[in-house]
């Protein structure tokens, strides 16, 4: 009998740590609440890096207009959350979608968070540096003030000693960079010529 009141005991001791372990997976995968499991909430962790610094770029980008954010809610229960993106609309005092941004803006969004991404990986990388950076088109998307600020901002990032390719058959972006590999089209197929102005 005595046995058995051990056994009893010990398994009773048993369950509750079968089911203290078995709740924290459970929050651990994001079973619960919100649905964010404990490795999106480390992404979200880093990508709120990312953001502060995307926005400082955004808002120069766009006169102290938008800045990014994490949603603090998600658009749907089904999904795991905590890594969704909305904007914050300095005009309105609202926040929004960032799906609801137009060509152009959404254009300044993506090159704000490629730079915020750089910064971050660089902070957190040991003493690597990201050198280059390289933007394949999306001008064409931004009306004259955006594209000025746009380019702005990576001279800027030129003038801080990083390299910043450009892919653009924009005249106006070709007049603002003074070094460019120029790819001609003939006849008997395109050739390439450097100038520098």
């Amino acid at each position: 009998e005595a046995e058995l009141t051990r056994l009893t005991l010990d398994m009773g001791s048993q369950d509750r740590r079968y089911r203290a372990v078995a709740n924290l997976a459970r929050v651990a995968r994001g079973d619960e609440g919100d649905r964010i499991s404990y490795e999106r909430f480390v992404q979200g962790a880093i990508l709120d890096e990312v953001l502060i610094s995307a926005s400082e770029r955004l808002r120069r980008m766009s006169k102290q207009r938008y800045a990014l954010r994490r949603a603090t809610t998600s658009p749907d229960q089904r999904r795991a959350g905590g890594l969704q993106l909305e904007i914050t609309d300095s005009h309105t005092g609202r926040a929004r979608a960032v799906s609801s941004l137009s060509g152009g803006e959404g254009f300044q969004a993506s090159l704000a968070l490629a730079l915020g991404l750089s910064d971050v990986v660089q902070r957190h990388a040991g003493g690597i540096r990201l050198d280059t950076v390289f933007i394949d088109e999306g001008f064409g998307s931004l009306d004259p003030e955006a594209l000025d600020l746009a380019l702005r901002t990576l001279e800027d990032l030129n003038q801080g000693g990083r390299l910043v390719g450009l892919i653009s058959h924009l005249e106006e972006v070709k007049a603002r960079i003074p070094a460019r590999l120029e790819v001609i089209p003939g006849p008997g197929g395109s050739h390439a010529r450097f100038r520098v102005e």
